[in-house]
């Protein structure tokens, strides 16, 4: 494996990251939902944490069958066991992140995890 890997993401509806950037402690997704859209499943994670931030637009995520509102600059955490489901607004598409990881496995983060030098 090398050092690091570049990539550049072109407008698509759905990147995953894993592959192309050969990353081996979270998944990254770039998804792009067009107006009135949704993701085609309800679903949760056995193990997996998920971080959405939203790049623009807006929509609705759907949490234990609770909305939650959402729009450009928010950022959500969903714990694994959570039920989900994203749907754009019927007038806007919705662009947005999704990083997952396994819940609690951060031990350090930012400078703790930093060797200086």
């Amino acid at each position: 494996m090398e050092k690091y890997q570049k990539t550049s993401v072109a407008a698509q509806p759905r990147v995953e990251l894993h592959d192309v950037l050969g990353l081996t402690g979270a998944e990254v997704s770039i998804n792009q939902m067009p107006a009135g859209a949704s993701v085609p499943f309800l679903h949760s994670h056995k193990q997996n944490e998920e971080i959405y931030g939203v790049l623009s637009g807006h929509g609705t995520m759907t949490l234990d069958g609770e909305p939650v509102s959402l729009s450009e600059g928010d950022w959500l955490r969903v714990s694994p066991e959570v039920k989900r489901q994203l749907s754009a607004a019927a007038d806007s598409g919705i662009t947005y992140i999704c990083i997952q990881a396994k819940a609690g496995s951060l031990e350090q983060m930012t400078a703790g995890d930093a060797v200086i030098g």
